[in-house]
């Protein structure tokens, strides 16, 4: 495992999974929850788990041509599309996919946002040794791969120094959406998961959840504690939810 620690001292953080949640309404909560941080610099920071429904989201450079579905397919598709802040091109989120956002303070952290990258493919990278699987990154693009195949995309938007967006960790996700787009404007490489590089097998979604969680605390030398929705609500989102 490679090491980010700046110093021995933890970083505190709360940790809250919203389960299956609309991508607008994830997206107002990190943006009030970053929001918070930044102007309370000695808060914690937060670590949301989540899946979205079926969504197809770009950054803002993105090239449209990587969107291969129209309108009329993505509505009997059920999948939305959002242009949101942040670097990349096309991907897709939907359940079945472990999706990490860590509202984090980098200057408390002493990363800067390469190194904060690397962080969060490490976390990756050492669940998928668990299962003794060697990942990897690739010179050219961001994301955790597995013998030339992308299991993990990144994207990330920083502001003040305080995170926001994350990672997306193909577990027992349905690959037949990643052919609505080019995945990141990526043609040379494929995508996989874990359930397809296990030979189809269905995986332990909560197992693999703690393992994460658990790679989190190690690589972000974390002090995390639960909280409850009410918690969260009251110290970051001003009680509005």
């Amino acid at each position: 495992m490679m090491d980010f620690r700046k110093n021995d001292m933890k970083y505190p953080a709360v940790y809250h999974d919203l389960g299956l949640i609309d991508y607008t309404s994830c997206l107002e909560m990190q943006e009030e929850t970053r929001r918070h941080i930044i102007d309370n610099r000695e808060s914690a920071g937060v670590l949301f788990f989540l899946e979205h429904p079926p969504t197809y989201t770009h950054g803002r450079l993105a090239d449209c041509g990587n969107l291969l579905t129209d309108s009329d397919a993505l509505a009997k598709m059920g999948v939305e599309v959002h242009r949101i802040d942040r670097g990349g091109d096309y991907t897709y989120h939907g359940p079945g996919q472990l999706v990490a956002y860590p509202i984090f303070d980098l200057q408390r952290l002493g990363l800067n946002v390469r190194e904060y990258c690397n962080a969060l493919e490490e976390v990756v990278i050492h669940v998928l040794e668990k299962f003794g699987f060697k990942a990897g990154r690739q010179p050219k693009y961001m994301g955790v791969w597995v013998d030339g195949r992308k299991i993990c995309a990144l994207g990330v938007g920083v502001r003040k120094w305080i995170t926001k967006h994350g990672l997306a960790f193909n577990i027992n996700t349905d690959m037949q959406y990643f052919q609505g787009i080019v995945p990141c404007g990526i043609t040379e490489f494929s995508v996989t998961s874990l359930q397809e590089l296990n030979g189809g097998e269905k995986q332990d979604w909560e197992n693999i959840k703690n393992l994460t969680r658990d790679a989190f605390i190690d690589i972000f030398n974390l002090e995390l504690k639960d909280v409850s929705h009410r918690e969260l609500t009251e110290a970051y989102l001003a009680g509005e939810r």
